[in-house]
Protein backbone atom coordinates (compact mmCIF):
# COMPACT_ATOMS: atom_id res chain seq x y z
CA UNK A 1 0.00 0.00 0.00
CA UNK A 2 2.71 2.37 0.64
CA UNK A 3 4.43 2.16 -2.84
CA UNK A 4 1.40 2.79 -4.05
CA UNK A 5 0.89 6.01 -2.07
CA UNK A 6 4.29 7.30 -2.98
CA UNK A 7 3.37 6.53 -6.63
CA UNK A 8 0.67 8.27 -6.48
CA UNK A 9 1.99 11.25 -5.19
CA UNK A 10 4.89 11.24 -7.57
CA UNK A 11 2.43 10.86 -10.30
CA UNK A 12 1.00 14.10 -8.82
CA UNK A 13 4.05 15.81 -8.90
CA UNK A 14 5.08 14.84 -11.97
CA UNK A 15 1.14 15.97 -13.53
CA UNK A 16 1.85 19.43 -11.41
CA UNK A 17 5.83 20.11 -13.29
CA UNK A 18 4.04 19.26 -16.39
CA UNK A 19 1.05 22.28 -15.75
CA UNK A 20 3.40 24.69 -14.70
CA UNK A 21 5.95 24.15 -17.46
CA UNK A 22 3.19 24.87 -19.79
CA UNK A 23 3.92 20.94 -21.04
CA UNK A 24 0.30 20.06 -21.34
CA UNK A 25 -0.45 22.30 -24.34
CA UNK A 26 0.09 20.13 -27.11
CA UNK A 27 0.77 23.73 -28.90
CA UNK A 28 4.42 23.79 -26.46
CA UNK A 29 5.28 20.60 -28.85
CA UNK A 30 4.24 21.57 -32.37
CA UNK A 31 6.23 24.98 -31.62
CA UNK A 32 9.32 23.20 -30.13
CA UNK A 33 9.02 20.75 -33.52
CA UNK A 34 8.84 23.85 -35.84
CA UNK A 35 12.12 24.47 -36.42
CA UNK A 36 12.12 25.90 -39.85
CA UNK A 37 8.96 28.18 -38.36
CA UNK A 38 8.16 29.63 -34.97
CA UNK A 39 10.37 27.89 -32.53
CA UNK A 40 9.58 27.83 -29.18
CA UNK A 41 12.76 26.52 -27.24
CA UNK A 42 10.83 26.27 -24.18
CA UNK A 43 10.15 22.44 -24.44
CA UNK A 44 14.31 22.14 -24.60
CA UNK A 45 14.67 24.28 -21.18
CA UNK A 46 12.45 21.82 -19.42
CA UNK A 47 14.01 18.55 -20.21
CA UNK A 48 17.34 20.27 -19.35
CA UNK A 49 15.90 20.94 -16.18
CA UNK A 50 14.48 17.42 -15.84
CA UNK A 51 17.88 16.08 -16.98
CA UNK A 52 19.98 18.30 -14.01
CA UNK A 53 17.70 17.76 -11.65
CA UNK A 54 17.75 13.72 -12.39
CA UNK A 55 21.70 13.78 -12.50
CA UNK A 56 21.89 15.46 -9.48
CA UNK A 57 19.34 12.77 -7.40
CA UNK A 58 20.91 10.20 -9.21
CA UNK A 59 24.38 11.21 -7.44
CA UNK A 60 22.75 12.21 -4.21
CA UNK A 61 20.51 9.30 -4.00
CA UNK A 62 21.68 6.06 -6.22
CA UNK A 63 25.11 6.46 -5.59
CA UNK A 64 24.88 6.67 -1.89
CA UNK A 65 22.49 4.13 -1.16
CA UNK A 66 22.42 0.54 -1.50
CA UNK A 67 18.48 0.79 -1.82
CA UNK A 68 15.61 2.54 -2.42
CA UNK A 69 13.08 3.29 0.65
CA UNK A 70 10.56 1.19 -1.03
CA UNK A 71 12.15 -1.31 -2.75
CA UNK A 72 14.94 -3.95 -2.48
CA UNK A 73 16.82 -2.61 -4.94
CA UNK A 74 17.31 0.33 -7.03
CA UNK A 75 15.75 -0.62 -10.63
CA UNK A 76 18.59 0.68 -13.13
CA UNK A 77 18.60 -0.06 -17.14
CA UNK A 78 21.97 -2.32 -17.59
CA UNK A 79 21.41 -2.97 -21.54
CA UNK A 80 23.56 -0.16 -23.94
CA UNK A 81 23.39 -2.13 -26.86
CA UNK A 82 20.92 -0.39 -29.47
CA UNK A 83 18.77 -3.40 -31.50
CA UNK A 84 15.99 -3.41 -33.53
CA UNK A 85 12.63 -2.97 -31.15
CA UNK A 86 14.69 -0.04 -29.54
CA UNK A 87 14.72 1.98 -32.55
CA UNK A 88 11.22 1.07 -34.09
CA UNK A 89 9.96 2.11 -30.95
CA UNK A 90 11.78 5.55 -30.65
CA UNK A 91 10.59 5.86 -34.07
CA UNK A 92 6.51 5.37 -33.59
CA UNK A 93 6.93 7.04 -30.12
CA UNK A 94 8.22 10.32 -32.55
CA UNK A 95 5.46 9.80 -34.67
CA UNK A 96 2.79 9.45 -32.39
CA UNK A 97 4.18 13.02 -30.35
CA UNK A 98 4.74 14.63 -33.78
CA UNK A 99 1.03 13.98 -34.71
CA UNK A 100 -0.32 14.27 -31.78
CA UNK A 101 1.65 16.54 -29.65
CA UNK A 102 1.62 14.49 -26.42
CA UNK A 103 3.69 12.03 -25.19
CA UNK A 104 2.60 9.77 -22.66
CA UNK A 105 2.40 11.59 -19.61
CA UNK A 106 1.11 14.62 -20.48
CA UNK A 107 -1.39 12.46 -22.79
CA UNK A 108 -2.99 10.88 -19.22
CA UNK A 109 -3.08 14.23 -17.49
CA UNK A 110 -4.99 15.92 -20.47
CA UNK A 111 -6.96 12.94 -20.30
CA UNK A 112 -9.15 14.19 -16.89
CA UNK A 113 -9.57 17.23 -19.54
CA UNK A 114 -12.30 14.94 -20.97
CA UNK A 115 -10.74 17.02 -24.26
CA UNK A 116 -11.34 14.71 -27.67
CA UNK A 117 -7.62 14.94 -28.43
CA UNK A 118 -6.41 13.32 -25.18
CA UNK A 119 -9.01 11.20 -25.41
CA UNK A 120 -8.22 9.70 -29.27
CA UNK A 121 -3.96 9.94 -28.09
CA UNK A 122 -4.58 7.88 -24.97
CA UNK A 123 -6.84 5.71 -26.76
CA UNK A 124 -4.32 5.30 -29.58
CA UNK A 125 -1.90 4.91 -27.46
CA UNK A 126 -3.18 1.87 -25.53
CA UNK A 127 -4.16 0.12 -28.40
CA UNK A 128 -0.54 0.29 -29.90
CA UNK A 129 0.23 -1.06 -26.51
CA UNK A 130 -1.96 -4.08 -26.37
CA UNK A 131 -1.12 -4.97 -30.51
CA UNK A 132 2.55 -4.55 -29.19
CA UNK A 133 1.90 -7.14 -26.24
CA UNK A 134 -0.12 -9.26 -28.33
CA UNK A 135 2.90 -9.34 -31.47
CA UNK A 136 6.33 -8.98 -29.99
CA UNK A 137 6.75 -12.27 -28.41
CA UNK A 138 6.39 -13.50 -31.73
CA UNK A 139 9.00 -11.17 -33.20
CA UNK A 140 11.92 -10.95 -30.89
CA UNK A 141 13.78 -13.75 -29.28
CA UNK A 142 15.36 -12.88 -26.56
Amino acid sequence: MKNLVVSFLVGVLFALGLGVSGMLQPSKVMGFLDVAGTWDPSLMLVMVGAIAVNTVAYHLIVRKREAPLFNARFLIPTRKDIDAPLVVGAILFGIGWGLGGYCPGPGIVNLMSGAMPAVTFVGSMLAGMTVFALVEPTLVKR
